[in-house]
């Protein structure tokens, strides 16, 4: 029998990582039937739809696999085969090719380094014998509340814990205890508001032995106008903002009163609709106002150039292009860049449809150049923000001098302009001309419900019926609270992301947020207060063996602060923080010559010029991010550059991250101011010592650790008593004045015992 030659080309995929026995629908369990969602697509995906899949242009012996028609149909060169013969492995071509002795013939073909195993093999084979029916992708259908598992101990404390006590008793795992009072007051701390819980906090917490003790404290974060800050320091990342433009010349622009909305908005609790209907349409609603204007900076967040001899048009392609990545990212977790220069060759999304989508976003009437690199705020349209009031409207922007500041948003042109498909994505070479739409395989976009703007487009991305807005962004604050999202690739939902761990769970958790009226923070709440974000992050021997990367949620993670927060412990901790809410951005300690060397030696961004007083204090989050050189210490903490949308930050371990916490100016800084305010309240060493270590750890130091404390700062007031030039270095860090007088060597012995504290493990750690 002969076959046709069907070719693989070399790709790099991560394999698919879950236990198939964990992670399929009890249905599917139950009867041992083969699931072809979260048994078969996975192994296609990786293995097959390169050059099977849904590129037209790219596919190889005309086979799609796919969808149902494609595999069912007859072979291209062989018209009496089909690739799939449902109910019969043993004449669907696609079974013979994985099995065929002749290397030649066998499928993948040997120069793609890729091999299905013997399991999945067979598994194939009785997912054809068992009829072979396609299902559409998992996050393509609509969510439905699914029936609330039973649990049998008295572990849950809400709906959560009941999905996720079921999946944990058929693996064979138990949860944690809950965790130590105070680890768990300065996990929901970070978590809410990203600083420390005050001494004060902690004993209160201590103190308080009611069973509604921590739901108290919850409440108590929730409302704390800290929480907003929290929250928006994620959707920065989200939205790409940045203080400068990008690109060589990398200018300033100026839109922090944008930052400030975010702020405002989660404080308010703006229901998650109205949150992202204003932020890609707050022009286009009936009722617009200047608020909901300055929402939409939102899509003007992109880099923009400032350089001479560029191609207009080009960047402006360039800046529709990112609007609309930015949206598929943001709100769908889909990579629809991957359409941008031909159709998507893993998930149902074609070159037609990106510029589709594209068309919503290619009416502003912008330039790809425009302003000067001198101006700190250039692109129209944009909204003018003077003391005029900054009125009851704007009240949330912390805006203190009076100068005209100018912020981009979206406007549409009054004369709508054409749309065409670009050939391999070039900015000149115009294919056939598209109206707006969006890739039908997510759902149709009826246009006699949604206007063909991007109105509409947020009306359909809000729709009920929209199978993934509400899952993303559930998945997205499951990952900010429990350290990985129920699907574990956050930012892409489509045939090569991972299958959720918990499918039940998160379309419950979907559906009741929907149900709810998008209330953002009842869902932090629920997920917050839940048994399961309050287990200890303890691991055993059978965890690590069962479940090393926690999975099935035994325990909680232990994850190091974000870069912004490990800032705001140090500078909380100490005192120095300046903790107002909003306004400009400020530029802290930085090493010199950072901007000078990377920049092109134009405009106001060419020299770093530090700020002083209590602007140096601020919180990490409006900490400047000038997109050429980041912050050079919160990169290190895997920081984002805002190039581009960025849904989940890396998590490295560096040996430069200890160097920061050894060297940074801040972190000798806050050592020596907080040591000059502990040494004058004088009180005895050792209580001073123990009342720094809960500042800073969160919790009361157990006796070794004072032991081991002690004989460090003895051994340094040896080392300071016979060089006292090093009292010098040691209290000269930063430019904090501290007016009270202090015993200087008692006070550098202090500051080097508290530097020593801010370094270890559990100080940057939310365990």
């Amino acid at each position: 029998m002969r076959f046709p030659t069907f070719k693989y080309a070399l790709i790099s995929s991560v394999l698919y990582v879950f236990l198939l026995a964990g992670c399929g629908t009890d249905e599917a369990e139950s009867s041992n039937e083969v699931s072809y969602n979260f048994d078969i697509r996975p192994i296609l995906s990786d293995r097959c739809f390169k050059c099977h899949g849904p590129d037209a242009k790219n596919r190889e012996a005309g086979l799609r696999l796919d969808t149902e028609e494609g595999a069912y149909a007859a072979l291209k060169d062989e018209p009496d085969m089909h690739a799939i013969v449902p109910g019969k492995p043993e004449i669907s071509s696609v079974y013979l090719r994985l099995v065929a002795e002749d290397s030649t013939q066998r499928m993948p073909p040997l120069e793609s380094n890729l091999k299905l195993s013997a399991d999945e093999i067979d598994l194939i084979k009785k997912w054809i014998g068992q009829g072979a029916k396609y299902q559409r992708h998992w996050a393509f259908i609509a969510p439905e509340k699914q029936k609330i598992p039973e649990a049998g101990d008295d572990w849950v404390k809400n709906e959560i814990d009941h999905f996720v006590a079921k999946k944990m008793e058929k693996v064979g795992l138990e949860p944690n205890e809950e965790a130590q009072k105070l680890s768990l007051l300065k996990r929901v701390a970070f978590d809410l508001t990203g600083l420390p819980p005050t001494v004060q906090e902690q004993n209160e917490f201590m103190a308080d032995e009611s069973p509604e003790a921590y739901e108290k404290m919850v409440d108590r974060y929730l409302g704390n106008a800290h929480y907003g800050e929290r929250m928006a320091q994620e959707w920065l990342d989200v939205a790409r903002y940045a203080d400068s433009h990008g690109y060589q010349d990398d200018g300033l622009r100026t839109m922090w009163p944008w930052r400030d909305w975010v702020i405002h908005a989660f404080n308010e609790n703006y229901p998650y609709d109205k949150f992202v209907r204003w932020q890609l349409a707050g022009d286009l609603i009936q009722d617009k106002n200047k608020e909901s204007v300055l929402a939409t900076g939102f899509n003007r967040n992109h880099k923009i150039t400032q350089e001479g001899g560029v191609i207009d048009e080009e960047y402006r392609i360039e800046y529709v292009t990112d609007r609309t990545n930015t949206f598929g990212k943001a709100f769908l977790s889909l990579t629809f860049e991957c359409s941008h220069c031909h159709d998507h060759k893993y998930d149902p999304i074609s070159q037609e449809e990106y510029y589709q989508t594209f068309a919503f976003f290619n009416q502003v009437p912008e330039k790809g150049i425009y302003g000067t690199i001198d101006a700190s705020f250039a692109d129209p349209p944009n909204i003018s923000i003077s003391d005029n009031d900054v009125n009851e409207l704007l009240q949330f922007i912390n805006k203190k001098d009076s100068s005209d500041v100018k912020v981009m948003v979206m406007a549409d042109s009054a004369k709508m302009r054409p749309t065409y498909l670009l050939l391999r994505g070039n900015y000149d070479a115009h294919g056939q001309e598209v109206f707006a739409g969006v890739p039908k395989s997510i759902m149709k976009f009826d246009t006699s419900l949604y206007a063909p703007n991007r109105l509409g487009l947020s009306n359909w991305l809000l729709d009920k019926k929209n199978p993934l807005t509400a899952r993303v962004f559930v998945n997205r604050l499951w990952a900010q609270f429990f350290g990985q999202g129920i699907v574990k690739t956050v930012g892409d939902f489509g045939m090569q992301g991972d299958l959720p761990s918990h499918p039940e769970l998160l379309d419950w958790l979907a559906v009741d947020f929907m149900e709810n009226g998008w209330n953002v923070k009842r869902l932090v709440k629920q997920m917050l207060v839940s048994a399961t974000y309050r287990q200890s992050s303890a691991v055993s021997e059978k965890q690590l063996k069962t479940d090393p990367t926690n999975v099935y949620l035994s325990r909680s993670a232990r994850l190091r602060l974000p870069a912004e927060n490990v800032r705001d412990l140090v500078l909380a901790s100490s005192g120095l923080l300046n903790d107002e809410i909003g306004g400009p951005s400020v530029k802290p300690y930085q090493p010199e010559g950072l901007w000078e060397v990377a920049s092109s030696g134009r405009g106001l961004l060419k020299t770093y010029i530090q700020d002083s007083g209590d602007k140096l204090y601020r919180r990490g989050m409006y900490v400047f991010v000038k997109r050429t050189v980041p912050p050079p210490s919160m990169l290190i903490f895997d920081a984002s550059n805002r190039d581009q949308c960025e849904v989940q930050r890396m998590r490295t371990n560096t040996p430069l991250q200890a160097l920061v916490m050894l060297n940074d100016p801040h972190v000798l800084e806050a050592s020596r101011v907080l040591a000059e305010k502990l040494e004058s309240e004088q009180k005895d060493k050792e209580e001073l010592l123990a009342l720094a270590f809960q500042k800073i750890i969160c919790r009361p130091a157990k006796s070794k650790e004072m032991d081991v404390l002690n004989s460090f700062m003895e051994n340094e007031k040896a080392v300071f008593a016979e060089n006292p030039k090093k009292v010098e270095e040691v209290l000269s860090a930063g430019e904090y004045t501290y007016k009270k007088k202090v015993d200087r060597t008692e006070t550098a012995a202090l500051a080097r015992t508290i530097q020593l504290i801010y370094n270890m493990e559990e100080a940057i750690t939310r365990i």
